[in-house]
């Protein structure tokens, strides 16, 4: 049976168009929003995949430190969220702060190739992603206004589908350029995909520039967590805090794969390369969830995404509790259940802060969200991360896959939210 939030979300989400002028929902607005998550995530995948070999073989760190730093990456991404949120409320200004963000993303993560030391790798990891969060809140707020409200889920599943194919790519790159250039060489290479993306959100800038308002003299930018709080937009956040603090870094989802696949006759180059590949399967099974997701949450709501996600992520979680040793294929199974269930659930989130929260503080809201997002990434890869090195893989996997699912069991006791149709096109 249909939740009452979720039949109220999907009439919310029906446009003011007069009958006959359904505006076409895939803009080369949306298109470009979609393509410039595509090449940045090209970009810095390449670094997420090559990290953990960099920081544990060349680096010789722990996975306990591969776990900090990039749960103190994604920390300090969520308070660039933040940050970030209020500037975004102002239509005019999305895309200056999207386009500067895709530069630092992007020139950050090729320099990581020139670190020599581990707190190096930490500090320029930490400024690409603070860069990547500013730069979300604006990026998400600028794909809302050129969206039309009935087709949030499928704008938003195209601009994750956008990311995941990145993913995609960004790995088979990875494995290709460090069997050419080796892991620094191909390092360096991560920072062209990002500069094209600055260019593509630029595109989009452009699109949405014809109809967005110029800031007002001396208007002032505030962040308004009770204008928030009013629109329900904090109980919509709560299952999706328990998620988070389950959900860890794909770096140590990748290392526990190297791992378990380096045995006598398979070297640690040929493990590496595997894993890689198994990861690039999971995050186009990921693109494929965004896509079909988006349309069931436009169709349905995005309660039951997220609910099914979580479980998918719950079952994930399991298999990689368990001392695969050698075998690919329930690797391959456990990140295609991972990949489904990060597709579904991106889309239901950034959906849902669409959906609750009107344009004027649209920004500010998909700011909470990356906080929230962000701080517990934070404590779930330093949890993860410590629990493996003290008390094994299973422990810390066990965690994981307790919040994912009291995540699912929470979202779907949500119900009573309000949602908003305010829609600037």
């Amino acid at each position: 049976m249909t939740d009452p939030a979720e039949r109220a979300g999907s009439q919310a989400s029906e446009p003011t168009e007069p009958p006959g002028r359904t505006e076409p929902w895939l803009s080369a607005g949306v298109a470009s929003v979609g393509a410039a998550s595509f090449c940045s995530d090209t970009g810095h995948e390449i670094t997420t995949a090559l990290l953990p070999s960099l920081l544990t073989s060349t680096l010789h760190a722990t996975p306990g430190v591969l776990g900090v730093v990039e749960g103190a990456s994604d920390a300090l991404a969520g308070l660039a969220k933040l940050a970030g949120g209020p500037p975004a409320d102002v239509p005019a200004r999305r895309a200056r702060i999207a386009t500067g963000g895709y530069l630092g993303t992007a020139l950050a993560t090729g320099a990581i190739g020139l670190a020599a030391t581990v707190w190096q790798v930490g500090v320029l990891r930490a400024v690409a992603w603070a860069s990547r969060g500013l730069r979300s809140p604006a990026r998400d707020a600028l794909l809302a206004s050129l969206a039309p409200a009935r087709a949030y889920g499928r704008a938003f599943g195209l601009e994750r589908a956008g990311d995941n194919l990145g993913a995609v790519a960004g790995p088979l790159l990875a494995a290709l350029l460090v069997s050419l250039l080796g892991v620094r060489g191909a390092l360096y290479c991560a920072a062209l995909p990002g500069l094209l993306a600055a260019v593509a959100i630029t595109v989009a800038g452009r699109e949405a520039r014809r109809t967005l308002a110029a800031p007002r003299a001396g208007e002032r930018v505030r962040v308004t967590l009770c204008g928030l709080r009013r629109t329900g937009l904090f109980r919509v956040l709560a299952p999706v805090a328990l998620f988070e603090l389950g959900n860890v870094a794909v770096t140590l989802l990748i290392l526990r794969a190297t791992q378990l696949l380096h045995q006598p006759g398979r070297g640690l180059t040929a493990a590496t390369s595997l894993a890689v590949l198994i990861y690039a399967a999971h995050n186009a099974l990921a693109a494929v969830a965004s896509l079909a997701g988006g349309r069931w949450i436009d169709r349905g709501g995005p309660r039951a995404a997220f609910v099914a996600g979580a479980l998918l992520y719950v079952a994930a979680y399991g298999l990689f509790a368990v001392p695969w040793h050698g075998g690919w294929a329930p690797l391959l199974l456990a990140f295609a259940l991972a990949g489904g269930g990060i597709g579904l659930i991106e889309t239901a989130q950034s959906t849902l802060v669409a959906r609750t929260v009107g344009d004027e503080l649209r920004g500010s809201g998909f700011g909470l969200l990356g906080l929230v997002q962000s701080l517990g990434d934070f404590v779930s890869s330093a949890v993860v991360g410590l629990l493996w090195s003290w008390r094994g893989a299973t422990a810390g996997f066990g965690y994981a896959a307790l919040f994912a699912g009291l995540s699912a069991v929470a979202m779907w006791g949500v119900s009573g939210v309000r949602t908003r149709t305010a829609h600037t096109a």
